[in-house]
């Protein structure tokens, strides 16, 4: 599941569904903190972001529900898979975090975990959640765009 780009970045997890049901105004990347099984677990693509969501407490955030499966080899030393999990962010940044959640309708959603220069980092969204008729006008508009590139790819053929 892992994923490596030209510029040193490995995708280890990504939250599908929150693309599917969020509507995404604005991303932002924070670091966390993690214990050492942790990070080897992540290395080994062992994360699951799946129903996990971010909140701003008390001027710090926090990431709920990320399960990072145990690691075997830390033994009874582990951690706790699905513990609260401390995210680094500016203090401007969870400023206008805290005051945009405050809004009605806006929530942070993680959508991404990934290693960047050996360090774990989270992309987090600032989404909007879709309704039912947002959701199917999206599929609606891709099945469309699939039948217009399939009909100019095959459409020039003389058949």
């Amino acid at each position: 599941m892992s994923s490596e780009t030209n510029t040193g970045i490995q995708v280890k997890a990504t939250n599908r569904k929150a693309l599917r049901d969020y509507q995404i105004e604005e991303r932002y990347e924070a670091g966390i903190v993690l214990q050492g099984s942790e990070i080897k677990s992540i290395r080994a693509g062992r994360a699951n972001l799946r129903d996990s969501y971010a909140s701003v407490e008390g001027g710090e955030a926090f990431l709920y529900d990320m399960n990072i499966s145990p690691y075997p080899q830390a033994g009874h030393f582990g951690h706790d898979p699905t513990r609260v999990r401390k995210l680094l962010l500016h203090k401007d940044e969870i400023k206008r975090l805290t005051g945009k959640i405050l809004e009605r309708g806006y929530t942070l959603v993680p959508l991404k975990v990934y290693l960047r220069g050996g360090k774990a980092k989270v992309e987090l969204g600032l989404a909007r959640g879709k309704r039912q008729y947002d959701k199917r006008r999206d599929i609606a508009k891709r099945d469309a765009d699939r039948e217009m590139d399939r009909a100019l790819r095959y459409g020039s053929r003389g058949g």
